[in-house]
């Protein structure tokens, strides 16, 4: 038969257990709640609303404060051990608070490969836009913590970007975003001609030799000067890094032609940020774009055509000779 005693510490487990797992609930939720843009404000407020006693201040701020001391970490980790051998650089425009005013800002992206075909996001920085002093700043930074010089390099085809890789690693194999240049020859040209621009671009881009892909540029810039000269100027502007892919095993040409990998976490991003029109501050916007990908939200999957990896780069290059 139990005592009082033992009915006093039982109850007191009991209590302590229940303590616990609303607390655990709570962080939960916090973390949660953070990861999709919420204040702290209406964390309190919305949890009030699942646990009728409420939810202290203590919880909700030690809960940030784990969140912020990840975040801090990942941004201070050494990167020496990391066989990184590509990486793929993008931007995005977020609206975030600033100065008690919604503001644009850019969110600029690394993304790495290991030599195992793993991608990893290395780099997630709050930036007034995409200059070449903005790109050259996180660069710098992956530089400072260890990164090695990658053997390649995929990009959006942005003059901020071009300019800091140029300063900084001016012999690495550049590859132009072919998703990017279409964007820019469609600008070039009236709406009436989209639709057959669009197909001969793809009939040039997807060839399936190096060869072909030669000759179908050699075909579009000569019907494209006589039809609308600003495209054919266009894509003579984009030289031969926009086919850096056909230097690489076939294999690997559909994870190189683009930085899409990046283009699909900034779509899943904005997903979920899609009810708060402005985000209560730059730094959030940055934690959250880490966080879904740090909580198992969002995943990375290997490159295709991981398995020849290995494989020498071709000193090939297409001729631009038209």
């Amino acid at each position: 038969m139990v005592g009082e005693d033992g009915k006093t510490t039982e109850w007191k487990s009991q209590a302590l257990r229940a303590y616990q797992r609303r607390t655990q609930a709570a962080e939960a939720l916090i973390a949660s709640a953070y990861l999709s843009g919420t204040n702290t404000r209406r964390v309190r407020r919305a949890l009030a609303a699942v646990f009728a006693k409420g939810v202290g201040k203590d919880i909700v701020s030690r809960t940030w404060r784990k969140v912020k001391g990840d975040w801090d970490g990942w941004n201070a980790r050494s990167l020496t051990e990391e066989p990184i051998i590509r990486l793929i650089l993008d931007g995005t425009v977020v609206r975030v608070r600033l100065d008690k005013n919604a503001t644009s800002i850019s969110l600029l992206v690394a993304l790495g490969v290991r030599q195992d075909g793993q991608k990893v996001l290395l780099a997630v920085k709050n930036m007034g836009g995409e200059s070449e002093a903005a790109w050259r700043a996180l660069l710098d930074d992956l530089v400072k913590r260890g990164l090695k010089t990658p053997e390649l390099v995929i990009v959006d085809g942005g003059s901020g970007l071009d300019a800091a890789l140029a300063a900084l690693w001016s012999d690495v194999a550049v590859q132009r975003c072919t998703v990017h240049k279409h964007r820019n020859l469609l600008a070039h040209a009236p709406e009436r001609l989209h639709e057959e621009l669009s197909n001969d671009y793809k009939d040039m881009i997807y060839a399936e030799t190096a060869k072909e892909v030669e000759t179908r540029r050699k075909a579009f810039l000569r019907k494209w000067r006589l039809k609308c000269p600003a495209v054919a100027n266009s894509l003579e502007e984009a030289g031969d890094r926009l086919f850096t892919f056909t230097r690489f095993p076939q294999s690997q040409w559909k994870s190189i032609r683009t930085s899409n990998a990046i283009e699909r976490l900034h779509e899943e991003f904005k997903r979920r940020i899609k009810t708060q029109t402005v985000l209560p501050a730059a730094e959030t916007a940055a934690m959250l774009f880490w966080a879904l990908m740090a909580s198992g939200q969002i995943t990375l999957r290997k490159v295709d055509g991981w398995k020849t990896l290995p494989e020498k780069l071709s000193d090939q290059v297409i001729d631009l000779a038209a």
